[in-house]
């Protein structure tokens, strides 16, 4: 699903980000990404999401080379890769619906479509009955599940989640990888850029881990755990 071969990163200011990755992530997979500030994991999410372009090196993602896409056809690159923030980016002065609503009619989908997924969607996250909430209404759970919800209603067959849990409590987190977990079980590729080690010890998932622009390791999950 997510092929990075031999990618180097180096900014305009002479900063060099990734040096020789390579990154393989099989088709329904979960992997962390893990790795301290300024490791590179963020880059990575940018290179994914064709934000930036390698300095080096060959990136496919769903079997489209990014090289080779061009820029009035990003967005539509875009609609197969949901994307959640650490700060959630709702739009403050729409309900919970009218958000994830939103998503749908950025790609012209038809009211028909929108008001059977969104329902749906909403259900999926456990927000059916706050729909008609804002976002100052929600808990900062809530509100990343809002996220989830915008992020998935497209059925992307990827799902890429930058520190989804970096503005929430322990309880609240614990909540966000779980769902996380169910969208995965239900077959979309789940890469977790994350740098809360208490998750990745106890979820037993792939854990690829980045340090000074480079992988030190990747390590599968165990059949033992």
């Amino acid at each position: 699903m997510i092929k990075m071969e031999h990618v180097s990163k180096t900014y305009q200011t002479g900063m060099p980000a990734l040096n020789d990755i390579n990154i393989h992530i099989r088709p329904g997979e979960f992997a962390f990404i893990t790795g301290t500030s300024g490791s590179g994991k963020s880059t990575i999410i940018k290179l994914l999401l064709d934000e930036l372009k390698p300095t080096k090196g060959k990136i496919l993602v769903n079997g489209k080379n990014l090289s080779k896409i061009s820029h009035r056809n990003i967005p539509y690159y875009r609609r197969n890769i949901g994307v959640v923030f650490q700060d959630f980016r709702l739009l403050q002065d729409r309900n919970v619906y009218e958000n994830v609503a939103f998503a749908l009619k950025v790609v012209e989908a038809t009211n028909r479509r929108i008001k059977k997924a969104v329902p749906e969607i909403l259900s999926t996250v456990g927000l059916a009955p706050k729909y008609r909430s804002f976002p100052k209404q929600l808990s900062g759970g809530e509100q990343q599940r809002v996220a989830i919800a915008r992020a998935l209603v497209n059925q992307p067959k990827i799902l890429l989640a930058d520190e989804p849990t970096g503005n929430l409590d322990d309880r609240n987190g614990w909540e966000i990888m779980r769902l996380l977990e169910d969208i995965n079980k239900k077959g979309t590729t789940v890469v977790v850029v994350t740098h809360n080690m208490e998750f990745v010890k106890k979820m037993n998932k792939r854990v690829i881990t980045i340090r000074k622009g480079q992988v030190v390791s990747d390590v599968e999950p165990t059949e033992e755990f």
